[in-house]
């Protein structure tokens, strides 16, 4: 049985594409993955490659435009992520970091702040790369906002 959840992948950006397959195909879950340009992907059924055009913000707004209650997507943009969460999605970036109505308004201020600090050239770095704790955490949060979503859509 599929579920009504559905996944979205920013995924110009994304390194954990595979990842999401897997855990999608365990779940039986629909798989949109959005991009500028195509991407090399798995052939199934429910993997399905959006390609937009290249302009800017037209993978945020294609996504924030199909996006439902309900449906999980997975992205870097805390932007894109607010804009998901109003319409009762959650959000997960590439690191586990899970993005919803009770954190969304801290990750916006601290993007805010970053983005100050960065302007002024106190800030030099950019977030360190991504490493196997982040995967892991990446992997056992997708799986635990799975499960919290399909309790929340009642489809057992």
């Amino acid at each position: 049985m599929v579920t009504p959840i559905e996944i979205y992948i920013d995924a110009d950006a994304c390194p954990v594409k595979e990842a999401i397959f897997k855990v999608a195909e365990r779940y039986q879950l629909k798989v949109y993955v959005v991009a500028n340009h195509p991407k090399r992907l798995p052939e199934s059924s429910w993997i399905v490659p959006v390609v937009v055009e290249n302009k800017f913000d037209a993978v945020d707004d294609w996504i924030a435009s199909q996006v439902k209650a309900h449906d999980l997507v997975v992205t870097n943009d805390v932007l894109l992520a607010d804009r998901c969460i109003k319409k009762g999605a959650v959000g997960i970036d590439p690191r586990g970091n899970i993005l919803d109505e009770n954190n969304i308004g801290e990750a916006l201020s601290m993007r805010e702040l970053l983005s100050e600090l960065r302007q002024r050239g106190d800030l030099k770095t950019g977030p360190k790369s991504l490493g196997k704790k982040h995967r892991s955490q990446f992997l056992d949060n997708l799986d635990k906002i799975i499960n919290q979503l399909i309790r929340k859509s009642n489809v057992k």
